[in-house]
Formats: structure tokens, C-alpha cells, sequence
């Protein structure tokens, strides 16, 4: 067989039929090996692991621009298909663009030019938003046009973050983080207050509730995207009073959703309470960023980290769980195993930013939690995602 027939036959396989399939497969298993790298280096285990400026750096960096932006690409190339009704990227052109994704975290490790590790790096954000762009620009959806410009934005903090590590200009770097963070926090406010009171309606057989006023869910967006802004601006190296107000109307918003939601029957189902607990990190988060703002001693890494592990990966893992059920053909239900993976990121969380004032094992233990969370997600899913749709 040649080479053009083996690609062909390979591109054909169901792994590679629509965008969730390859990113949550490959995102959850790449958080996994993230995350237990990084636990066991803590703790001096690997101590001679070196990539490209250090484990901190790799850790920042590829926590959000290698795991989460992996995720999102998976979500936002699926719903695409969902919003616009044109088929979805498949085949060869999601092949080429993992490959894209790929390349990106094996540069970590290789002796590359820093010209040719820049362009590896910043490469496939700007594929993507191309991807997604054209897809919304030819349906004529442009209500979904803001999920561009936050992956533009996306693209850019990015490059804010390398610079600032090429450089050495650790202030710059973290300017970068902190932005791209709270830019996915833009996207978990947006994409959770659109899909989890759905989902726990249709989960719990509910009546549809009535239309909620759209202008919390337009304060939201918007005093998310300035959060964001602000911290690629220096709104996260030192308390600013005039900060303090946004983050509490964003707090009491989160709240707000969260009691709107609620449903005493909720904490029976897994794919709802862990999207519900994730969700909840989120509103911790924005009220810890409120009163460190306002001078409070709340340590930011803490906040910064509630946000992170509770909160992104949280989401992260409740989101994968039930799509990749939902667009599989499989019923929405998950197994002990599963809703065991959704406790121990919470406990992971949990470790972080409780235990680790303490504690240094909070650090590692929260790694390790995570770690496994992950990796019952891949043992779980992995014949799914590889499988046909039902």
C-alpha cells in the first residue's frame, strides 16, 4: 500500500469524523502526562526534565496554550458544525490541524531555533480562528462572531507570554498568563451560562424555564473581556481599587446563575453537579480577585489557581464527558468510574487552594488528583471517541 493510500485510510478512521473526537482524546491525555510531570518534578523525582526555559515556564505556558486551547478547539470546531448546519472539519484538514496541535508540545523538548519554536507555537490559533472564521463568515452567523475575537485575543496573549519567556521579562509573561486565563473564563462565563441550566433542564425532565432579561449574560461578557484585558494590561501585579467593583458584580452574576439554576436533584447526577461545582469555582474565583482588589490578604496564586484546577478543569471535564456521550450516540449516562474522575478534580482543587497554605504536598497532591481525574476520563472514553457514533 503506498504512502498516499495509508494516509488516506488513516485520515478515514472515526477518530478523525469531527473535531471533538481527536482534541478531548488528545487534550485529556496530554493533561494527564501534564499534570503527573509536573507533580513528580515538584517533589524532585525528574529533576533533570528541561524543556525549553524551564518547568515553570513549560507548566504556564501549556497548561492553558497546550491542554485548554486543545479542548476548546475540539468544542468549538463540533458546535461550528452545530451553529452553521455545514459539515464539520474532518478527515485530512483535522488530521493536518492536530498535527499542528501536536508539533506544538513536542517543540518543548527539542533543540529548535527560537524562530522556528516561536512559529511551532503560535501556529495553530490563528489556524483555527481561520477555520472557524470562514465557517461563521459563510453561514452568515454573526451573533457567533465574538468566539473570533476571543480566540484572537487568544492568539495574542500567547504571543505576549513567549515573548515575555524568550525575553526573560518574567512581568510580561505573566501578563500573558494571567490574560489568557481569564480570557477562558470569558469563554467558560459565555459557553456554561449557555449550556448548563439547558442541560440540567433536559436532565431533569423540567418544564422549560421562562426567558431570562439578556443584560446579566451582556455584563458578563463584557466585564469579562475587560478582566481579561486588564490583567494582560498589570491588573494582576498589584491590587487596583477601581478593579474590585468589576469583579463583585461579576461574583454576584455567577451567584445569581448559580441559585437560578439549582436544583435539589441535581446533586444526583453527575454530568450536571460537576458542571454545577465547576461552575461555582468560577464565582470563588471572581469574589477572591474582588476582595484582593480591595486589599484583603487572599493570596492571588490561590484565586489564580480556584480558577484553573476548580473551575477550567472542572468544566473542562464535566463538558467532555457529556459531549462526547451526546455526539457519539451513546446515552447520557456515565459510569461510577467517571463520577469518581468528576470528585477527584474537585479534590484536587480543593488541595490547591486549600491544603497548600499549610502544606507543600498540597501542590503535588493536587497534581497527582488531577492527574487521575484525567486519565479515568482516557481509560473511560478512549474505545468511545475511537468508535463509530452509535
Amino acid at each position: 500500500m503506498s504512502l498516499p493510500e495509508r494516509w488516506r485510510q488513516w485520515a478515514a478512521q472515526p477518530l478523525w469524523s469531527l473535531g471533538f473526537r481527536p482534541f478531548f482524546l488528545a487534550g485529556a491525555a496530554f493533561a494527564c502526562l501534564a499534570l503527573l510531570g509536573w507533580g513528580l518534578w515538584l517533589h524532585g523525582a525528574l529533576s533533570g526534565l528541561q524543556p525549553v526555559a524551564g518547568m515553570l515556564a513549560w507548566h504556564r505556558h501549556e497548561m492553558l496554550f497546550g491542554f485548554a486551547v486543545a479542548i476548546i478547539a475540539g468544542f468549538l470546531l463540533t458546535a461550528v458544525a452545530n451553529w452553521t448546519g455545514r459539515p464539520g472539519l474532518s478527515r485530512t484538514p483535522l488530521l493536518l490541524l492536530w498535527l499542528v496541535w501536536l508539533a506544538g508540545r513536542l517543540a518543548w523538548w527539542l533543540p529548535l531555533p527560537v524562530p522556528l519554536f516561536l512559529g511551532v507555537q503560535l501556529a495553530f490559533i490563528p489556524l483555527l480562528v481561520a477555520v472557524i472564521g470562514r465557517e461563521l463568515w459563510c453561514a452568515g452567523k454573526r451573533e457567533n462572531y465574538p468566539m473570533v475575537v476571543v480566540l484572537g485575543l487568544l492568539a495574542l496573549f500567547q504571543g505576549l507570554t513567549l515573548w515575555g519567556l524568550l525575553e526573560h521579562q518574567d512581568s510580561w509573561q505573566r501578563r500573558g498568563e494571567l490574560g489568557a486565563l481569564w480570557l477562558v473564563a470569558t469563554l467558560m462565563t459565555v459557553i456554561g451560562g449557555r449550556v448548563i441550566g439547558f442541560f440540567i433542564q433536559r436532565g431533569l425532565q423540567l418544564p422549560p424555564a421562562a426567558p431570562a432579561s439578556p443584560w446579566p449574560t451582556r455584563v458578563l461578557l463584557v466585564g469579562s473581556l475587560l478582566v481579561a484585558l486588564s490583567m494582560a494590561l498589570g491588573g494582576g501585579e498589584a491590587p487596583h481599587g477601581w478593579l474590585a467593583p468589576v469583579f463583585a458584580v461579576l461574583a454576584g452574576l455567577h451567584g445569581w446563575r448559580l441559585w437560578r439554576w439549582h436544583q435539589p436533584r441535581l446533586w444526583r447526577v453527575p454530568l450536571l453537579w460537576s458542571l454545577y461545582l465547576a461552575y461555582l469555582w468560577l464565582a470563588l474565583a471572581t469574589l477572591g480577585m474582588a476582595l484582593w482588589h480591595l486589599g484583603w490578604a487572599v493570596p492571588q496564586s490561590l484565586v489564580t489557581h480556584a480558577l484553573a484546577v476548580g473551575g477550567l478543569g472542572g468544566l473542562v471535564l464535566g463538558m467532555i464527558a457529556r459531549v462526547s456521550l451526546g455526539h457519539s450516540g451513546r446515552p447520557l449516562q456515565v459510569t461510577g468510574a467517571m463520577a469518581g474522575a468528576f470528585a477527584l478534580l474537585f479534590l484536587a482543587a480543593v488541595c490547591r487552594v486549600l491544603l497548600v497554605p499549610f502544606s507543600s504536598l498540597g501542590l503535588g497532591g493536587s497534581a497527582v488528583l488531577g492527574a487521575l481525574a484525567f486519565a479515568l476520563f482516557v481509560g473511560g472514553y478512549a474505545r468511545i471517541l475511537l468508535s463509530p457514533r452509535l
